[in-house]
């Protein structure tokens, strides 16, 4: 199976940002304030590394098959992937109680940033889509 450099990036910054968040996280709740910590924590960045792995995969899958789709499938993964973020988080409030608050947080903080990672990641590869549509007309019209 072929990887598209598209591909290979979105997967190298994901994989970044998710050493990244969870580094920080397990640094914050087990230095600062230890007491906060909650046996869920693994579970947010496996949540999202997943997704956004289903994420670009699909995303690709759509620029092969149907490029006219791609807005579509943004907009559509997006709220995917706001369902089964209040889908995990119901569940593991109504199992775990007493860890809800910290979960919680902790679940929000890291979906808005994927949420700005991913939408940035998708609005360049767009914004260069366009120019480079854009220089190829150019060109052949000079031609």
């Amino acid at each position: 199976m072929s990887i598209n450099l598209t591909k290979r990036k979105y997967l190298l910054w994901l994989t970044l940002i998710t050493l990244l968040l969870s580094g920080v996280g397990g640094v914050t709740y087990f230095s600062l304030v230890p007491e906060h910590y909650f046996g869920g924590y693994p579970l947010i960045p496996v949540f999202f590394y997943i997704f956004g792995v289903f994420n670009i995969y699909m995303f690709d899958a759509c620029r092969r098959f149907a490029p006219e789709k791609m807005l579509l499938l943004h907009l559509a993964m997006k709220v995917l992937k706001m369902i089964l973020s209040v889908i995990v988080l119901i569940i593991y409030c109504v199992v775990v109680r007493e860890e809800a608050v910290s979960f919680l947080l902790t679940f929000i903080v890291n979906y808005l940033i994927y949420l700005v990672f991913e939408t940035s990641f998708f609005a360049g590869y767009e914004l260069n889509k366009k120019r480079q549509k854009k220089n190829k007309t150019k060109n052949e019209t000079v031609a």
